[in-house]
């Protein structure tokens, strides 16, 4: 078996960043996908923009050029593929990893689902957090109309339509349903949306409110889903309403793979999630295997990004290589 210097776990943009970084440094590197590369962007609302600026999600030296100063989705998806043919990065797409296992010589052996093993000295798992939707645990959450993902609008034109929660891919779908002729309404525990909103989408969702074009229950929770409709209760008063849904998005938000992390021999905080790593060069309490972006926030997702996230894949090579760790700005402070 092809022993490689480092296997990369996810092909996102921290795990692009991270084998960029290998190749830079001399390191025979595998990136392990079990969709394309930068899968979970593939599977972003159509019609998303990012909240960064092109620059600030640039990977590896390459400027991410539009006309536009926040890159879409397709000018991402294009971007991402574009840097990795540049730097011919070396992938296996739609292999499916289930566990690491470190060996007695010091060596790492992946195993992936089909049943194929990969081999390395050294192990960085950038799997992100898209892949595993927050459940609200309700009667009805997986009927074939109920979904934790938002694609398009069109689909749902002249139809009922839920939203369950009130951040920026509830309120960013609502407004685009709602442009679409759908019927929206916003269901959220708090009382008003999310402070963390992208701050041009408040005044658009807020004046649609006001004037009634899209509906919202505030303090309010999911009870039960049934086809057709769902029952919701206010968690001030106690009441219950049911509310027409020919559709429901239960957008509350994603986690890392916590098992998958486990798998791999690697701690969690039991209240937070946060798995055991070293802030500054992110080895985990299992030496040789490193935790690279979003995977290592816990139900902290919003911490990290493609932003800082990115940052990490330097550090990372700098200890492989047995060099000085530079610093990543901010970092694990605010987990």
């Amino acid at each position: 078996m092809h022993i490689h210097d480092v296997i990369i776990i996810g092909g996102g943009p921290c795990g692009l960043a991270m084998a960029i970084e290998a190749t830079k440094n001399g390191l025979d590197h595998l990136i392990l996908e079990k969709g394309n590369i930068t899968e979970s962007i593939r599977r972003y609302p159509r019609r998303m923009r990012f909240f960064s600026t092109a620059e600030n999600i640039e990977i590896g030296g390459i400027p991410f050029a539009i006309s536009e100063v926040k890159a879409n989705r397709n000018e991402a998806l294009q971007y991402y593929r574009k840097v990795a043919g540049y730097y011919d990065l070396n992938f296996k797409l739609f292999i499916d990893v289930t566990r690491t296992e470190k060996q007695e010589d010091g060596t790492f052996f992946v195993y992936a689902s089909d049943g194929q093993i990969f081999q390395s000295r050294s192990v960085v798992l950038a799997t992100g957090y898209f892949d595993v939707p927050r459940m609200l645990n309700v009667p009805g959450e997986n009927l074939p109309h109920v979904s934790h993902y938002y694609d398009e609008p069109f689909n749902y034109s002249f139809t009922d339509v839920v939203l369950v929660g009130g951040s920026n891919s509830s309120v960013e779908a609502a407004l685009e349903l709602y442009r679409h002729d759908a019927r929206v309404t916003i269901v959220h525990k708090e009382a008003d949306f999310r402070t963390k909103v992208k701050y041009w989408l408040v005044p658009d969702v807020k004046n649609r409110v006001k004037e009634g074009k899209i509906h919202t229950r505030f303090n309010s929770i999911t009870k039960v889903i049934e086809p057709g409709r769902m029952q919701i209760e206010n968690i001030e008063t106690g009441e219950t309403e049911w509310i027409p849904a020919d559709f429901v998005f239960l957008l509350v938000g994603y986690l890392p793979d916590e098992h998958l992390i486990s798998r791999c021999g690697i701690t969690l905080d039991p209240a937070t999630k946060v798995p055991t790593f070293d802030p500054e060069t992110f080895e985990t309490n299992v030496p040789g295997l490193y935790l690279c972006g979003t995977v290592m926030a816990g139900v902290f997702t919003e911490k990290i990004f493609i932003e800082n996230g990115r940052e990490h894949a330097a550090a990372i090579a700098d200890h492989l290589m047995g060099r000085e760790v530079r610093k990543v700005k901010e970092l694990i402070d605010r987990i």
